[in-house]
């Protein structure tokens, strides 16, 4: 049975700038320059959660060329003024073959990426969209031993807890056992469209990113 926690969370936005007022308005502070992912067309910022979770702000590259099939985390739905949201989250795992095989739903293919000097092989829906509202998450294998939330900013934020909230409780349970995941997150059982949830510490006080904050 493979197992799996955590990596981060991915705020989609429709440009970078959008992304970080968001963030500075929400939690209190600025994210840290990320890069470019040539392949997908997107770009990031990014923001410390632990010694190996964050959170990634991703916006279309506006100066890179669309790819194809379609990028990943759904920005191309966005419209230019489009408010942020908290998309859906990555997992760790040690096997991602294993961990795809294994998982009660279908995640894409596994493709090869890279931002800079990192390298990671993650699960990326052939059509772009978000799987199940965004509570089913994509899965990731770092090509390296040091997780890079360990070379970003240290501003005393921690995510207490991810809340998966869709109208079929027990599929999403039933994924999150197919996977072994192990961490912080809860399924709630809601009406309307799923959404995401995060509870996060902040050095001034506990703030919520996601929709009904």
């Amino acid at each position: 049975m493979p197992r799996s926690h955590i990596d981060h969370l991915a705020v989609t936005c429709p440009t970078l700038e959008i992304g970080a007022s968001y963030l500075l308005e929400s939690l209190g502070v600025n994210p840290q320059v990320g890069g470019e992912h040539e392949k997908m067309g997107t770009h990031n910022l990014l923001l410390r959660l632990g010694s190996s979770t964050y959170l990634e702000v991703i916006a279309k590259n506006p100066n890179a060329p669309p790819p194809n099939p379609a990028r990943w985390f759904s920005p191309d739905r966005l419209n230019k003024d489009a408010v942020p949201f908290l998309a859906t989250w990555v997992v760790r795992t040690d096997d991602i073959q294993l961990s795809t095989e294994s998982c009660s739903e279908t995640l894409g293919s596994v493709e090869p990426m890279s931002r800079g000097d990192l390298d990671w092989l993650i699960t990326v829906p052939n059509d772009g969209e978000l799987i199940m509202g965004g509570v089913v998450p994509a899965l990731i294998q770092w090509q390296s031993t040091v997780h890079p939330a360990e070379r970003m900013e240290n501003h005393g934020l921690s995510l207490l807890e991810l809340k998966l909230h869709h109208p079929d409780p027990n599929r999403v349970s039933a994924m999150l056992e197919s996977i072994g995941f192990e961490g912080p997150v809860s399924v709630v059982d809601s009406t309307g469209q799923p959404y995401l949830q995060a509870v996060i510490e902040t050095p001034s006080g506990v703030e919520t990113l996601g929709a009904n904050q």
